[in-house]
C-alpha cells in the first residue's frame, strides 16, 4: 500500500500535553496520518483521548508523565522504546500560562502580581520540561541517526505580552533552545523546529480564571478581552483553529520538511504587535 503524501505511516510520535488543547489536536492529526502516538500528560484524561484515537487506529498509548521530573521522563522514553523500538518524533507541547503583572501599582503584592512560586512553576514546565524531554528523546534518536523534535512555543515569545511576561519569557527561551539544539543535533540527522501559535480558538485551558486574570493585568473587562480575540490585530480577522496548528506540525514532522531545521514558524494569521 502506497503511503500518503506526508509519509507519516508507522512513525512513533510522543506528544507531551496531549490530553487537551493543541496537544490533543496534534495527536489526532498524527494518528489520522498513520502515526502511532504516545500521549504523555500529567492528566489522566489522556486515557480517554487514547480511546478516541484507537478508534481511528490501534496501538496508541497513554503514559502519565510529569515532565518536570526526570524519573517520569526517563520512564516515558524507556517505555516507548521497549514497546516500539524507536522514537521518530517528539512534540514538546506541554506548557502552562498564568497571567501576572510584574508589579501591580493598584495593589502591591496582590494575587495578580507575579510571585516566585508561579515563576518557578512556569519555568519548570515550559523550559525545564521541554529540555528534559528533548534530551532523553535525542539520546535515542541519535542511535538511529534520525528524528524530529517539534517545540511548541508562542508568538508572545518574540513579541512579548502584557500581563504574561513570565510565560512569554519561557516561550522566548524555547526559540533559543530550538536554534541551539538544531546546531548540535543536525549532524546526527535530527531536525529541530519550532511552531509559534498566536491567538487560537477556545480550549479547556482558556478558563474563566485565566480570562479574569489576563483582563485584570491589561486593565480591561473580560468582555473587552474576548472582543480582542477577533480584532484588527489579526489581519485574517479570526482566531486560529487547532487543526491548523496540527496540520503545520504534521508537515514539519514529515520528510516533506526534510530541509527545514532550526527555525520557528509563526502561525498567527499575520498578527504582530507592530
Amino acid at each position: 500500500m502506497k503511503n500518503s503524501w506526508l509519509g507519516l505511516e508507522g512513525k512513533i510520535a510522543i506528544v507531551t500535553g496531549g490530553a487537551s488543547g493543541i496537544g490533543k489536536a496534534i495527536a489526532k492529526e498524527l494518528v489520522n496520518n498513520g502515526s502511532i502516538v504516545i500521549i504523555a500528560d500529567i492528566k489522566s484524561e489522556g486515557l480517554d483521548i487514547i480511546q478516541e484515537l484507537n478508534k481511528i487506529s490501534p496501538k496508541n498509548i497513554f503514559i502519565k508523565t510529569d515532565i518536570t521530573k526526570i524519573d517520569d521522563v526517563r520512564f516515558l522514553i524507556q517505555n516507548t522504546i521497549e514497546r516500539f523500538d524507536k522514537i521518530d518524533i517528539l512534540i514538546n507541547n506541554a506548557g502552562i500560562n498564568i497571567p501576572r503583572l510584574l508589579v501591580d501599582p493598584n495593589d502591591p503584592g496582590s494575587m495578580y502580581e507575579l510571585h516566585e512560586d508561579e515563576f518557578d512553576l512556569m519555568v519548570s514546565i515550559n523550559q525545564k520540561g521541554t529540555f528534559l524531554c528533548a534530551q532523553c528523546a535525542a539520546r535515542e534518536m541519535i542511535k538511529n541517526r534520525k528524528g524530529v523534535i517539534v517545540n511548541i512555543t508562542s508568538e508572545s515569545g518574540l513579541e512579548g505580552s502584557e500581563g504574561q511576561s513570565c510565560y512569554a519569557g519561557t516561550k522566548g527561551a524555547i526559540y533559543a533552545l530550538t536554534r541551539s539544539w538544531a546546531k548540535e543535533l543536525g549532524k546526527y540527522g535530527i531536525r529541530v523546529v519550532g511552531v509559534a501559535p498566536g491567538i487560537i480558538e477556545e480550549t479547556g485551558l482558556r478558563t474563566n480564571e485565566y480570562e479574569e486574570s489576563l483582563a485584570y493585568t491589561r486593565g480591561i473587562t473580560v468582555e473587552k478581552l474576548r472582543e480582542g480575540y477577533n480584532n484588527s490585530s489579526i489581519p485574517l480577522r479570526r482566531v486560529g483553529k487547532l487543526e491548523e496548528i496540527a496540520n503545520l506540525v504534521c508537515f514539519l514532522a514529515s520528510d516533506r520538511a526534510s530541509y527545514i531545521h532550526g527555525v520557528t514558524y509563526n502561525i498567527s494569521g499575520g498578527k504582530s504587535r507592530g
